[in-house]
This record gives structure tokens, sequence and C-alpha cells, in this order.
């Protein structure tokens, strides 16, 4: 695992380091993430995704469901701008082990609970906000219940979602009472802000 890169940042706040990397920016928030094959930061969606979260009204009491958390780097930045709980699930074990690892070299104060396995298997509900960097296809597969995961007034930050799954994701959380915030598209992907009615 290659662990020595460079800086770089994402957004308006923020700054990835390696670890033990020197801040090289203090403006910036700096979050502390280990290269690994479930995003550190560097893809387009993930990109994408960080942005929005600055562009989010800040809470101090946040509940946050992060679906196919990887190296849990989304939740890492929306704890880094605000306060609250959080669960990542993810189905590959050693993501999951890649996301703990990461929350803890953040220092982070939340509790943050990391389960490997699906959806079904959360028994948790009522999340204020809801990260999910997967495919297009799987978002439309768990779409019933993902909405039915968040509380009233949730964002649902959806991202990994090819073109040609763009519309289709949208008009299904639509049809699920959800409305449209934002819907960037992206080189390859896209990714859609919706907030539960």
């Amino acid at each position: 695992m290659r662990e020595n890169y460079l800086p770089f940042t994402i957004g308006e706040q923020f700054l990835i380091v390696p670890p033990g990397g020197a801040p090289s920016n203090r403006n910036r928030l700096q979050l502390v993430m280990e290269r690994g094959a479930f995003g550190s930061g560097e893809h387009e969606t993930t990109r994408s995704c960080i942005e929005i979260l600055e562009t989010l009204p800040s809470s101090e009491n946040l509940k946050i469901l992060d679906l196919g958390s990887g190296t849990a780097i989304l939740t890492i930045a929306a704890l880094l701008l605000n306060s609250g709980d959080a669960w990542c699930l993810d189905i590959e074990e050693a993501a999951v082990k890649s996301g703990q690892k990461n929350c803890q070299i953040n220092q982070l104060k939340s509790p943050i609970t990391h389960l490997c396995g699906t959806l079904d298997q959360l028994d948790e509900g009522e999340f204020s906000l809801i990260l999910a960097n997967i495919y297009g296809d799987i978002l439309l597969d768990v779409a019933e219940k993902l909405v039915d995961k968040a509380a009233s007034g949730a964002y649902l930050l959806l991202s990994g979602i090819l073109w040609e799954y763009n519309f289709d994701v949208r008009q299904k959380y639509q049809n699920l009472g959800c409305k449209l915030i934002k819907n960037l598209i992206l080189d390859e992907f896209s990714t859609i802000l919706m907030q539960k009615s």
C-alpha cells in the first residue's frame, strides 16, 4: 500500500494528508487518510461529495449513515464539519477495518459504529444524513430501504452513479418522497443531493 502521497486539497476547507504528514496548511481542516483501495479522496465522486458536505447546514447532533463506507473518508469529513454519531456500513471486511483505522488516526470524538454487512442487518434508523458513494444500480436496489432509514428532512448524498443511471436514480428517489437539491454531472459519474420531504 503506497502511503507517501503528497497532501492535496478538496473543496474550500479540506487538506488530505498521509499518516505522519506534517500539516502544511493551517487554514484547512486536516483529514488524515491512509492510501487504500477503498477511496482516499482522489476520485471525482469522493471529491464532489466532500464539496457538497461543505455546503450543508452545520449541525451539532447529526446522525450519519455511511453506506458502502470504504475508508470512511465521507464520515470523517462530515464529523470534522459537524458533531454527532455515525454508522459506517460496508460489505467488505477489509474496508471496515480500513474505515476503523482512519477514524482512529483522525482522533474523532464522535461515537462511530463500524459494521460489516448489508442494509438489511442495520436496525438503526432516523438518520439525518445518509452518505452512499456506491454504484447507481445498487442505489436503485436499496432505494426503499435507504429512504426508510432517513428521518424527515434528512439529506441523502448519493454518488458513484454513472451517467446512464443518473435519471433513474433521481426519479426513483423523487418517487419515494425526496426532493432534488443538486445534480452534479462529473467526468464519468454523477453525484446527487436529495432531501427527504
